[in-house]
């Protein structure tokens, strides 16, 4: 007679057990779009658009900037460039880049995100 009244505890508990954790699966609640939105990664990457001190407060100070001139656009632009620091890391992941990046900008607005230079080093646009 014991060995069944331990054997009902033990499936007692067993079956506690399993109810008080999907219980907590229970809880979760699929994300709204509007929270994808909000929350979404891109709102901590580049796009553009942004202003100089957004880009600043995502990447930092950029390893090297010159203003350039090029037929891809009519007015001089402001070049930065940030070197790769990481090979394994995704861009803009903790502030490391995992490839070289060159950013253009039209007064304070980012107009040109690239991998590659746009622009060639010239006499002219070193500064």
């Amino acid at each position: 007679m014991g060995g069944v009244k331990m054997l009902r505890i033990k499936c007692f508990i067993l079956i506690m057990a399993c109810v008080f954790f999907l219980s907590g699966c229970a809880d979760i609640k699929a994300p709204t779009p509007e929270t994808i939105i909000e929350d979404s990664i891109a709102l901590n990457t580049l796009q553009l658009g942004m202003s100089k001190s957004k880009v600043i407060s995502l990447y930092g100070e950029a390893d090297q900037k010159r203003v350039v001139k090029s037929k891809l656009w009519n007015n001089e632009r402001e070049e930065w460039f940030y070197k790769a620091q990481m090979d394994v890391l995704p861009v803009g992941t903790g502030g490391y880049l995992s490839k070289d990046l060159y950013l253009y900008f039209d007064g304070d607005s980012l107009t040109n995100i690239s991998k590659k230079c746009l622009v060639p080093v010239s006499v002219e646009n070193k500064k």
